[in-house]
């Protein structure tokens, strides 16, 4: 059972392939508003992924986020998401991301628990 309050954290160290200039989505070599998305995301599969049956997992459906501060080669992300609502198969979370001087990133993300098999099936239906 997934209870409000629960919590998951993902980590990562800013490498080059991490920063916007590597990815494209700047020209600065700094920690990427895209990575930082991808490593709230893992801490909000993080948190859940013990809740989940065999042949089950959870997809991202939305996701809401300010990056509010850089990030340096060399430095050392925490994502964490803290389940704040479960209604059916809807699991929402408030995430955060911090570089061990500041948070650099905020805001709220959800995921919806999928059979793994149905999905799949759906989307080669397509």
């Amino acid at each position: 059972m997934i209870t409000i309050g629960k919590t998951g954290t993902a980590s990562r160290t800013v490498t080059e392939k991490l920063t916007a200039k590597y990815v494209g989505s700047g020209s600065l070599e700094v920690f990427a508003t895209p990575m930082m998305i991808a490593l709230m995301e893992a801490a909000a599969c993080e948190c859940i992924v013990s809740e989940l049956t065999d042949g089950s997992t959870s997809v991202g459906t939305q996701i809401n986020v300010a990056h509010v501060a850089a990030s340096p080669l060399g430095a050392d992300i925490i994502a964490t998401a803290t389940v704040t609502a479960v209604d059916g198969r809807k699991v929402s979370f408030n995430v955060t991301a911090h570089d061990g001087v500041c948070e650099i990133g905020n805001g709220t993300h959800e995921r919806f628990i999928v059979d793994i098999d149905k999905f799949m099936k759906k989307l080669e239906q397509r």
